[in-house]
């Protein structure tokens, strides 16, 4: 939010230098990102006494060079059409000053002017921004001919002194601006630009900003008045109001003013506009643009005669209310739009008049022929007003404000405030009494806080009396009992709480005022509470250590997809979608992300497919929820996935790589193999399997006792093209890891380093074809018993040499005991009856 200084000093006398009020501001939450100047001088340096670090732009009008000046005559220039003279006169001296100023043109030829113009004057030497030029290009004024006419001084644009981008004419300034006096003192001015984090939401307006800097300060706020002067007919009988959806808009006000005539704001009303953000369109919308500036209650005006003419012979009446199936509104941005079921609108008996808290719609705006106007002002359900800007993608200050919450008794002050300053600048008597719906009143909660309260949460010993005066400066209603203070929260704030949330947004109050940079460093002093593990993020976490030492990378993937998204996963046209019925987001960011995703795999493989293109090898992995839907339940079931993904080279490339080849399912499978041994899972086994998503024949489920874990193997070909997969082959495992991580055990058993000498032996042995390698596995296991302390497969041989349907498998073995060196004779003997059960149960035979 932009904040003038020049109109928060309306509200509240300023006692700091600017550098200091930026610093204090922020450190209170409302952080000052930049401080424009406009024509006021900029402080030298950084650090104490200087600017912070906040950032600073802006130009500086030298008092010398740039002051008010009066134009006396407007005279035709000899030798062009489009420029024109002008008799000035700046305080010292009279000067002809060469303008194009279209402003000016109605006053040409007309002799000596009976009121005289007032117009910023730059004189000859000053520095100004360059009119004719994108950006702030600054420039020195420097004496040049000019078709023929010697020109060394300007009248100045709003551009050209900083104020804003305008620059089709001068600036025109009150008649009452004394002659002579340097511009940055008649109205120089810096902007803040501070910002209003959402708890900070009732402090998007000048008055909340100063409320704020009274009670940092000390000094008294200067509150607005909300007198009207009621002036006109009463209200009462010339419009009605109905609210038919109260928790979705709890309050509704109108004013009514007639016989406004719409012009140009003020030139002080345009520039305060200007430097806060807002373009001025003309008095009557300006007049509701700066009420909601000054005060944070955005307005909504009327034509009321367009409302008249809507109701035919009866009186307006103003309804809130849902849309009806298939209703439309075309909105002040000329755009026509179909509104969602949950849009609330603002209507007549004839049909909608605007969106709710966003916008207005076009066939009741104001515009120069607008006499009388109905001015509205209301409370409006922030989420739901957060809702619609999202779905017609609008921005609006005042959705800016309603979408943050802004408390119903604004309401009526809104109104008042907006009609006062309609009056001001557009002239016209205000119609007596306001028609206001209150449905749903707002409770102001009362908090109680003592001050041991705030020495156990903030660590600062204050006496009951001084957190009463720190809270009063916020506007809080205060008495103290004993030790306890209670205080009734202000009627322009929605963000503090009852209860245990109330207390501790008081301390955060009192902390803001009495500034953090005092609270002292102290050690706790409550007991710390009893240690309680917490097994499943420990053991999610012994996962994610395990893969990480097996060289694989971590990806963390969004929990928001769409259908059409996730269905790439499945590799057959004809394979039909997912029957559990997705998560719909109520209010989706983007088009593509509007459900919660069933499948991990499917957003690691858009990882893949992101970085496939720069990258010889990808080996990744994510743990993650995916979310099922729940019959009779409003939330999903979150389930635990892991997914593995492996491509590319088997080795990373480096100067002494050797060529070993691309990765495949063994690859994987041995990842795999490695993850349940580091997390001392047994039982495991590797089964033939299918997935739609994965490569026919070259896909396997992982089990223990019956229960699948999950599955792995190549992807199929049909999905390369549907995510830009790379030409190799893309292995990949998606796992319950919430069912695997039930199986770690709590405790396992550990050895101590054998202290006696291993022996190592080669068996080769064949088999049928259709024998597994685990069950040759297992029954060495079991003929080798605990002597066999371990052994690896380095070799599958399938050949004439061995005879069609056998292949023969080749074994390491390693034999040791625990308690002495092994004998040639009892390793004889081991390999014999290891040899001998293979034949007996498998019908192997030893390859010689």
């Amino acid at each position: 939010m932009k904040v003038p200084l020049s109109w928060l000093r309306d509200f509240v006398d300023l006692t700091l230098d600017i550098p200091e009020l930026a610093h204090r501001l922020t450190l209170a939450g409302l952080e000052v990102e930049e401080i424009r100047f406009v024509g006021l001088p900029i402080p030298p340096g950084r650090g104490a006494g200087g600017l912070h670090e906040t950032k600073v732009t802006g130009l500086s009008w030298d008092p010398q060079t740039i002051v008010v000046g009066e134009v006396l005559e407007v005279l035709p220039h000899p030798n062009a059409d489009r420029l024109v003279l002008c008799r000035l006169l700046d305080g010292l001296r009279e000067h002809t000053v060469l303008t194009g100023a279209p402003n000016l043109f109605p006053y040409k030829g007309q002799g000596p002017l009976p009121v005289p113009l007032k117009v910023a004057y730059a004189r000859e030497g000053a520095r100004l921004y360059d009119g004719h030029q994108p950006g702030a290009e600054l420039m020195t004024l420097k004496r040049a001919k000019i078709r023929g006419v010697e020109s060394y001084s300007m009248a100045c644009s709003e551009k050209e002194l900083g104020i804003s981008d305008e620059h089709e004419g001068i600036i025109l300034l009150p008649p009452e601006a004394p002659t002579g006096q340097p511009l940055s003192e008649y109205m120089g001015d810096a902007v803040f630009e501070i910002a209003v984090t959402p708890n900070m939401a009732r402090n998007a307006n000048i008055l909340g900003v100063a409320r704020e800097v009274a009670a940092l300060t000390g000094v008294p706020l200067k509150a607005p008045s909300y007198e009207v002067a009621w002036d006109g007919p009463p209200i009462a009988g010339r419009v009605s109001l109905t609210i038919r959806q109260p928790d979705l808009n709890p309050r509704f006000v109108l004013g009514l003013i007639e016989g406004v005539t719409p012009g140009p704001s003020p030139y002080e009303i345009q520039r305060r506009l200007r430097l806060a953000g807002m373009r001025p369109i003309n008095n009557v919308v300006d007049a509701t643009n700066y009420a909601m500036l000054e005060i944070g209650e955005p307005l909504h005006a009327f034509d009321f005669d367009v409302l008249c003419r809507r109701a035919g012979p009866r009186a307006p009446e103003i309804i809130t209310r849902l849309p009806a199936p298939g209703e439309r509104l075309t909105t002040l941005d000329g755009v026509e739009r179909a509104l969602d079921d949950f849009t609330v609108l603002v209507a007549d008996t004839a049909g909608a008049l605007s969106i709710a808290g966003v916008m207005g719609g076009a066939e009741s705006e104001v515009g120069p022929t607008t006499r009388n106007v109905l001015l509205e002002g209301a409370a409006w359900n922030f989420i739901n007003i957060r809702r619609t800007l999202a779905s017609h993608k609008l921005s609006s200050e005042a959705g800016y404000r309603f979408s943050r919450g802004v408390h119903p008794a604004m309401a009526e002050r809104g109104v008042r405030r907006g009609l006062l300053w309609m009056q001001r600048l557009a002239g016209g008597r205000i119609a007596q009494g306001l028609v206001d719906a209150y449905p749903l009143p707002a409770q102001d909660p009362v908090v109680e806080l003592t001050p041991g309260d705030l020495q156990r949460w903030l660590g600062v010993r204050l006496e009951p009396a001084a957190i009463a005066d720190l809270l009063r400066r916020l506007e809080f209603q205060v008495t103290i009992e004993g030790e306890t203070v209670r205080a009734r929260v202000p009627d322009h704030r929605l963000d503090i709480g009852g209860g245990i949330v109330g207390k501790a947004d008081l301390v955060e109050e009192i902390a803001r005022l009495y500034g953090y940079d005092r609270i002292p460093e102290t050690m706790i002093n409550d007991p710390l509470p009893a240690q309680q593990g917490n097994p499943a993020m420990e053991h999610e976490e012994l996962v994610r250590d395990a893969l990480v030492r097996l060289g694989l990378q971590e990806v963390i993937t969004y929990r928001l997809t769409s259908p059409e998204r996730e269905a790439r996963r499945l590799a057959a046209e004809g394979t039909p979608p997912d029957p559990m019925p997705y998560t719909q987001l109520a209010n989706p960011m983007v088009a593509d992300r509007v459900v919660m995703r069933h499948s991990l795999l499917a957003s690691v493989l858009e990882v893949v497919e992101r970085n496939a293109r720069g990258r010889e090898r990808l080996a990744l992995f994510e743990i993650g929820p995916v979310f099922l839907a729940q019959e009779d339940e409003p939330l999903p079931q979150e389930s635990t996935r892991l997914v593995v993904v492996l491509s590319g080279r088997r080795e990373a490339a480096w100067w002494q790589a050797s060529p070993a080849g691309e990765m495949d399912f063994y690859d994987l499978k041995g990842v795999l193999e490695s993850l349940l041994q580091a997390l001392h899972v047994n039982g495991t086994r590797f089964e033939p399997g299918t997935h739609p998503s994965f490569h026919p024949g070259k896909c396997a489920a992982l089990t223990v006792a019956g229960r699948v874990l999950g599955v792995l193997g190549e992807l199929h070909p049909n999905l390369r093209p549907r995510y830009e997969l790379p030409a190799a082959p893309v292995l990949a495992a998606d796992l319950d890891l919430a069912t695997l991580l039930t199986l770690i055990p709590p405790r396992h058993e550990v050895s101590s380093a054998p202290a006696f000498p291993p022996v190592l032996e080669d068996l080769a042995i064949i088999v049928d074809e259709a024998v597994p390698a685990e069950a040759v596995e297992g029954v060495l296991h079991q003929a080798g018993g605990t002597l066999l302390a371990g052994l690896r497969l380095f070799d599958v041989y399938r050949g004439e040499a061995i005879g069609a349907g056998k292949k023969s498998l080749a074994y390491a073995l390693t034999y040791q005991a625990p308690d002495r060196t092994l004998t040639d004779t009892e390793v004889a003997a081991l390999r014999a009856g290891i040899v001998r059960t293979l034949a007996e149960q498998l019908g192997a035979q030893l390859r010689t």
